[in-house]
């Protein structure tokens, strides 16, 4: 006891730093880090962030790109759930490989490139497990910037916002094609060949291969063709970024119809797929990257270098997603259960659609909405002004991004009278 009662003792008589010396210490610290200036809010996070604080009853979120039911709820389906009770205490929970799952990327390419593909069979393709949609995107932007350093991409206007921040990060230049008509609120379809006639031979190109974020307007399947011709007259290359694939039109294959008419025309092609949307596996980030090769050799070679760049940046990628995704995809009861639930996500939104364009009619509105109806996916890019989303967001409690981007997924049988009225008021 006397030995623990003279460590106190000691411990007590430390000299405590002098006032000084701490200040210096905390101004060495302030000065380290003091031209570190607050971040810029995500236009679309910030959205969220604003409706939370809004104690207002009537307040609604149409800014949020994720699927809610008709109560304005989030939904799992019930293929994930049953997927989640066969991995429940069953399924060991280890490192994956730098590429990720094997099985989740055998299903994966089937449902991109079809599932008799002789492409998958030659195994000329190089696939990857990614972060979601966003991490396979950055993959291939920093490969892009590894392997051909003086290439650029040429990214839609508009676009998903953060797609410039990956391909920035990835210090890859940006250049921009022509692609939404504000006037009919379609497609500019001159303009967008124009730009790619006019790119220098051999350039990157990004394509939303479905239900195009934020404007909800895809080209026809003619469109398609033309497209994929011109590409293959200026040798570019395309990379498709499906976040949608099953959830714009409640059928897979159906969505991922340009892919095909790209590979029909022998192209190479990239592809980043998402299971956040067609799945509602938001937060578990499982997502696939693949890139078709000349040849087996050419593919083993790209997925190596692919691996090679994952490992410093997060060295493989997670698992429960990734079994969740597999199970669903390789059990034909659990596809087929999948299939229905994405069909009936993709019919709801598309009836709400029916119903916010049917309201505005009915209120007497002098303007077309037809873009609504003509228009697809989870988004409906609504033409209003930034000044009209504020006078929505400050009289009626409604959060959009500025942009007039509307998560259809956001309305609801309960809130799109209320919506439509609202509009109406701003727009008249």
């Amino acid at each position: 006891m006397a030995a623990l009662s003279r460590a106190a003792s000691c411990l007590t008589r430390r000299p405590q730093m002098q006032p000084s010396r701490l200040q210096a210490a905390r101004a060495m610290a302030s000065s380290l880090f003091g031209h570190v200036e607050p971040a810029p809010k995500d236009p679309i996070l910030g959205v969220t962030e604003a409706y939370l604080a809004d104690p207002s009853p009537d307040k609604v979120n149409v800014g949020v790109g994720a699927y809610r039911d008709d109560n304005g709820k989030p939904l799992v389906l019930d293929c994930v759930r049953e997927a989640e009770r066969r991995i429940a205490g069953n399924l060991n929970m280890e490192y994956l490989p730098m590429g990720g799952s094997v099985k989740m990327i055998e299903e994966s390419l089937k449902l991109a490139y079809g599932e008799d593909s002789e492409l998958i069979k030659d195994k000329r393709i190089a696939a990857v497990q990614a972060l979601s949609g966003t991490g396979a995107c950055r993959l291939f932007a920093d490969f892009q910037k590894r392997f051909l350093p003086d290439s650029q991409i040429y990214i839609p206007t508009p676009t998903w916002s953060n797609h410039h921040n990956i391909w920035r990060d990835a210090q890859v230049p940006q250049k921009a094609y022509t692609y939404y008509h504000p006037e009919s609120r379609g497609l500019d379809f001159a303009g967008l060949m124009n730009d790619i006639k006019n790119a220098p031979d051999g350039s990157f190109f990004m394509l939303h291969a479905c239900a195009h974020n934020p404007t909800g307007v895809d080209p026809t399947e003619e469109q398609w063709r033309e497209i994929s011709h011109q590409f293959k007259v200026k040798k570019h290359f395309p990379f498709f970024d499906m976040a949608y694939q099953g959830f714009a039109s409640g059928d897979p294959e159906r969505d991922a119809k340009a892919i095909r008419i790209f590979l029909e025309d022998g192209h190479q092609i990239g592809c980043a797929q998402s299971y956040a949307k067609n799945m509602g596996l938001y937060g578990q980030r499982v997502g696939c990257l693949s890139i078709l090769c000349e040849d087996e050799m050419q593919a083993v070679a790209v997925k190596s270098q692919l691996q090679q760049i994952a490992r410093p940046m997060y060295s493989n990628p997670p698992v429960h997603g990734a079994l969740v995704v597999s199970i669903i995809l390789n059990d034909p009861e659990l596809k087929s259960l999948w299939l229905k639930e994405v069909k009936g996500m993709a019919d709801r939104i598309i009836g709400m659609r029916t119903a916010l364009k049917e309201n505005l009619e009915k209120l007497g509105s002098s303007l077309s909405w037809e873009h609504i109806t003509n228009q697809i996916g989870m988004f409906c890019y609504s033409g209003m002004t930034p000044e009209q989303v504020d006078r929505l967001t400050n009289e009626f409690h409604i959060y959009m991004t500025r942009n007039g981007r509307i998560s259809m997924a956001g309305v609801t049988t309960r809130n799109v009278g209320y919506l439509a009225n609202a509009i109406h008021e701003v727009t008249k």
